[in-house]
Formats: structure tokens, sequence, C-alpha cells
């Protein structure tokens, strides 16, 4: 995966709104999981999400999504399509409140990666190998070696992206 200009060239781009500019230097990569509605995955909501157009009235579990605005670097599909909402010398609103390392607000230092799936299911083999050419290249391109789960950073609020995500799959050759 080659990165240019803060994007990855490969990824289709979907431009978010909901970023602002970055004044740390990025050293962390921050893993979640998300779909809407939960276990669903045959549409495009999380990226409405992202881009403010979520059609609130499509489910009942999106009312609790009403006036959030937040984002992710990356979501990775079910299939492996990779998207980029925001550029990664931005500040994409993926961790809320959270700390690493006895420095709070994660956003400010790091990439934040959604992964289509829910903390109590497998992700898929697409989803892995593309993970993992992911996580290779940003760790090259901004010198880091710190990736996290959600739940790590956000203990008390977070449990992605679960017990079921493989570590170890990031650690293959």
């Amino acid at each position: 995966m080659r990165i240019s200009d803060y994007f990855f060239v490969d990824a289709k781009k979907i431009l978010s709104p909901n970023f602002s500019d970055r004044e740390k230097n990025v050293d962390l990569i921050v893993l979640h999981s998300i779909s809407l509605p939960e276990g669903e995955y045959d549409n495009d909501n999380v990226e409405d999400l992202f881009m403010n157009k979520l059609n609130f009235d499509l489910h009942s579990s999106f009312q609790d999504l009403r006036n959030v605005k937040v984002s992710a670097h990356l979501y990775i599909k079910r299939d492996g399509t990779i998207i980029q909402f925001v550029p990664f010398n931005k500040c994409a609103w993926h961790a809320g409140e959270s700390i690493f390392k006895g420095r709070k607000n994660c956003n400010e230092f790091s990439i934040g990666i959604e992964i289509q799936g829910k903390v109590d299911e497998e992700y898929t083999r697409e989803q892995y190998e593309n993970l993992k050419k992911i996580v290779d290249a940003l760790k090259k391109f901004f010198q880091l070696n710190d990736v996290v789960a959600h739940s790590e950073i956000s203990p008390e609020r977070k449990k992605d992206p679960g017990p079921l995500f493989d570590w170890s799959k990031l650690d293959e050759n």
C-alpha cells in the first residue's frame, strides 16, 4: 500500500466533514469495529454516518446517533474494500474520551481504523489481509509501533474490536 499526500493511493475516497487540524505527531493506530444497524453489513449506513447523511428513521438504534459528528481515517468493509474519509495529517473524530500512556484525547495523535463488524463476530480474511497491509504501511510512514483496540483507550465505554479480533494476523509475514 502506498501513501501519497496523506491518502492511501488505492483506497476509495469519501471526504468526511468531521475532522480538525492535527497539532501533534501521529504515533498510535486505534482499531474499532462498527456496523449500522449492528451486525448488518449490506448497506452504506456507516459511510452516511461519517458524512452526516444518515437517515435516522431507518432503524430505531440510529436515534442515539442524532447530532453525533464522527469519522475515522479508514473503514474496511467485509469484502476488504478500503474507504478513506480523512487524510492522515488531519484529526479524525473516532476515539472520543480516551487516554493512552497518560495522554488524553487520542484523536489528536492517532489514526482511527474502523473495521466493519461487531465485537462478538469474527472478521473476514479480506479484512485482515488489507488491515495488515494498512498497518504495516502506516507504521513505516509514521515511524510508529503502537496499535491498540478502542477498548484499550476507552475501557469504561468501549469493547471494540472485541475478543474475537485475532491480533496475531497483524504479525504474520
